[in-house]
């Protein structure tokens, strides 16, 4: 029998990625990154107003270019034995479209709407509208329906998104039938239907960011959401009642999709889920090992068996939904709002005199100037680790806050803003960064704090992600905060790899995800030991830094 191959496809906030996978040994015989050329333009963004849009064009140019490229060079044998495809993407991202699940941004008069494009993750322009779900959902006398969301909504979710669209831009209200995720909207355009009555809709998606639950009869009671707003009166109609797990075949790959690519109309396409969840299965979580991914944000996700979890709710995280991250089993998740952005953040704020000053000075060439703005914004993160790690752990040191982008968990809330503390006129670059770095950290404990406080236990910490991969500094502290050791997985592509591993199960070729993560696994290269008296000063600053959280957020 030929050996069978897979795609895993991951789309993630600047490029997407397509990797070929050996289903026998998870061994990646081809790779390809492609970058979104709109975004990286910074088109239809404001961040000084948390807006992040992504227009749908860069998705399909990236899908078939990674795809093409990850096969490029593969003999015709391994070509003709690619069985599956699945997809996992950024979110909550959804995007208006018509009867037909066209983005109103692919249609004439809306390509260049930022409210017409993908609403990306981090985009906060919907606090607002976040607020009144927490409010009338406490008080509308019915079903709290935020109950499995942890009990607060935030503004990076689908209802608070669609409902600031809706309130704000006519030309989308009007010509808006329906609402789709991104990671439902890629398999559908692969397989060739795109109706939003028909295409498989994500259990992660609808679990942990529409409120989805078996128990509501799908998604929140028409009522309650005529009640929030009219403009959402009949939408629950347009929308859906069943959700699938990342091991169901949405369909086959379509003829028009296979021309595109090269490949077979026999590739099965697997229903889509988050990156993060993904990500969790590519790094082979079990129950009770919290997946920790740590990039420009975090998401930490346990997974346990119905029969412990019970009915037991835990408050403040981002949700639990069966079957989300690993079907069969509760999937529970967390996470910080930034984590790698604001190392980015503080890079980008020491490189002003680089790009501000420097680069106009007309006695330097332009390419000196394109020199020296390179090579210090590549160093400059690593520098201030290796200047930093020597610093030592201090009770009278530096205290920062987290909450640049606002605090996703525990108990969601988006308007918070960070803080420094504790400067003084001998409070140098790599200081600040340390307390940076260990306000990230401390961050991390607050969830880890917050599971076992609600009686979810934690047996260990696996850590994927760019940041868990490339700084031994950060992972040193968060290691030392946690006062728990911490296993890096070792492939580089945990999300790509966990998304071949679900493509493997849709195709047949595994028979669960657990049987696909035993074969194409790829184990752990490292693991960070807390030092006990270091662990022991960060419990003092931890305290300090709970304070300052709790004085910030009371301020307010």
């Amino acid at each position: 029998m030929a050996k069978k191959y897979v795609i895993g496809i991951d789309y993630g906030t600047d490029s997407v990625r397509s990797v070929v996978v050996d289903t026998e040994n998870g061994k990646i015989i081809g790779t390809s990154v492609v970058e979104y050329p709109r975004w990286k333009q910074g088109l239809f963004c404001d961040p000084s107003l948390n807006l992040f849009r992504q227009h749908p064009a860069d998705y399909i140019e990236g899908l078939e270019q990674s795809v093409k490229g990850a096969i490029a060079g593969l003999s015709p044998e391994i070509v003709v034995n690619i069985a599956g495809i699945s997809v996992d993407t950024t979110g909550s991202t959804p995007v208006a479209v018509d009867k037909e699940g066209t983005p109103l941004s692919l249609k004439q008069g809306f390509e260049c709407n930022p409210d017409a494009m993908f609403i990306l993750w981090k985009d906060h322009t919907a606090v607002k509208e976040a607020q009144e779900i927490n409010e009338l959902a406490r008080s509308w006398g019915g079903t709290d329906f935020t109950k499995y969301e942890g009990g607060i909504y935030s503004s990076e979710w689908f209802w608070a998104k669609i409902l600031h669209v809706l309130r704000n831009n006519s030309d989308v209200r009007k010509s808006a039938w329906s609402w789709v995720e991104h990671c439902d909207w890629i398999p559908a355009l692969l397989t060739g239907n795109t109706n939003p009555l028909e295409l498989k809709r994500s259990r992660c998606a609808a679990g942990y960011k529409v409120m989805w639950y078996e128990d509501f009869s799908g998604l929140p009671d028409q009522q309650f959401l005529t009640r929030l707003d009219p403009l959402l009166d009949g939408l629950r109609d347009r929308l859906y009642r069943q959700t699938w797990t990342c091991d169901v075949v949405a369909g086959n790959l379509s003829a028009e999709w296979a021309e595109r690519l090269g490949l077979s109309t026999e590739v099965k396409v697997g229903a889509g889920s988050f990156d993060a969840h993904i990500g969790a299965i590519g790094g082979e979580i079990k129950p009770y090992q919290l997946i920790k991914v740590m990039g420009t944000s975090t998401c930490d996700m346990i997974i346990a068996p119905h029969s412990e979890v019970g009915n037991k709710l835990v408050a403040g995280i981002c949700g639990q939904v069966d079957g989300s991250i690993v079907p069969g089993m509760i999937g529970l998740e967390a996470g910080q709002s930034a984590f790698g952005d604001i190392y980015a953040w503080f890079s980008k704020l020491l490189m002003w005199p680089v790009t501000d000053i420097i680069a106009s000075m007309k006695w330097l060439d332009q390419g000196t100037i394109d020199k020296i703005k390179d090579e210090t914004s590549e160093k400059i993160i690593s520098e201030l680790s290796r200047q930093a790690e020597p610093l030592p752990v201090e009770e009278t040191a530096i205290v920062a806050l987290d909450w640049m982008n606002g605090r996703r968990t525990p108990d969601a809330n988006q308007s918070l803003k960070g803080a420094i503390t504790g400067l003084t006129l001998g409070s140098d670059a790599p200081r600040i960064f340390k307390s940076l770095v260990e306000a990230t950290a401390f961050g991390s404990r607050m969830i880890n704090e917050r599971f076992i406080k609600e009686g979810i236990r934690i047996d260990g910490v696996i850590a994927i992600g760019g940041v868990a991969k490339k700084n031994p500094f950060v992972m040193q502290i968060v290691a030392d905060v946690l006062n728990m050791p911490i296993r890096v997985a070792a492939s580089d592509q945990t999300c790509a790899l966990g998304a071949a591993m679900s493509a493997s199960v849709v195709a047949g070729i595994h028979k669960d995800i657990p049987s696909a993560q035993k074969a194409m696994g790829g184990g752990y290269e490292k693991e960070y030991k807390p030092d006990a008296a270091r662990a022991a000063k960060y419990d003092l600053l931890f305290k300090k830094y709970k304070s300052l959280g709790s004085f910030t957020e009371k301020s307010l």
